[in-house]
């Protein structure tokens, strides 16, 4: 896990014909989720000393075909550190349309109402897909946004799921179309992307953020994990810990100093 100065440049520079899933190797790689869940319950007591913040609003958003089910051990982490954590309450994430958005968007309306603040959203895989996209819509209702593993440029070719998310979905109506040529542009607030090199679902130069389309508050951080095991995986727990403990107006990068350096690597 070597970061390489110019790979986000080159990576942004990718055009589509250019672009690749991840080899089949690491596809079949993530079999190894199993052992992270394991390590996830195994240290679950000792996540409730992680950095604690503010306890505002989180909204967790599953990947694609998962469910709140996927995502309930990372709500159960951030509720012990005192964050109102929300699922999505959609079912399985299966669809994007026009109906699909705005009930995100009316559950990000309804928590931010009730808690009078704004609300971090975190997503996994499609889900940080989803979660920029309502950033984007209503900066003013969020507070930052944390992705995991997702797909988060214009060049759709790094997922290999693709060809199922297209079979159910259809071909994208022109509005939908010109919306997914804008993923790779940050939305304007603190926006964290972690990766992984190994992942076998989202080839890692997809999730890459790049100041190019974005500002300068924006970050990707490196982990040693699986795509399937991200929402449960002890280090990559901690570092969304981090990311949520920062004051509302005083975000600074993840650091990767000290012991860090063993599990985190910038990029």
């Amino acid at each position: 896990m070597v970061a390489f100065a110019d790979a986000g440049r080159d990576a942004f520079m990718t055009n589509e014909t250019e672009a690749r899933p991840p080899s089949l190797f690491w596809t079949m790689m993530e079999g190894r989720a199993v052992f992270e869940l394991g390590s996830f319950y195994y240290l679950r007591l000792f996540m409730r000393y992680l950095p604690k913040g503010d306890g505002h609003p989180v909204i967790v958003l599953p990947g694609f075909v998962a469910s709140d089910v996927s995502t309930r051990p990372l709500r159960s982490v951030l509720k012990d550190l005192g964050y109102p954590a929300y699922g999505w309450g959609l079912g399985r994430n299966l669809k994007f349309n026009d109906e699909r958005e705005a009930e995100m968007k009316a559950l990000l309306d309804r928590v931010f109402d009730e808690h009078k603040r704004k609300v971090t959203i975190i997503g996994w895989s499609l889900g940080g897909v989803f979660a920029r996209e309502l950033a984007k819509v209503s900066p003013d209702k969020v507070r930052s946004v944390i992705s995991l593993g997702s797909p988060i440029t214009q060049h759709r070719n790094y997922s290999n799921a693709r060809s199922l998310y297209d079979a159910i979905n259809g071909a994208p109506e022109e509005h939908r179309a010109k919306q997914l040529s804008q993923l790779g542009v940050a939305p304007p607030v603190p926006t964290t992307s972690i990766f992984t090199r190994t992942d076998g679902i989202v080839a890692w130069k997809g999730s890459i953020q790049h100041r190019e389309h974005g500002h300068e508050q924006i970050e990707n951080i490196e982990v040693p994990a699986s795509h399937v095991g991200l929402g449960v995986n002890p280090i990559v727990v901690y570092a969304i810990a981090d990311r949520l403990a920062q004051p509302e107006d005083g975000w600074k990068p993840f650091e990767h100093d000290g012991m860090r350096k063993l599990f985190f690597r910038k990029h």
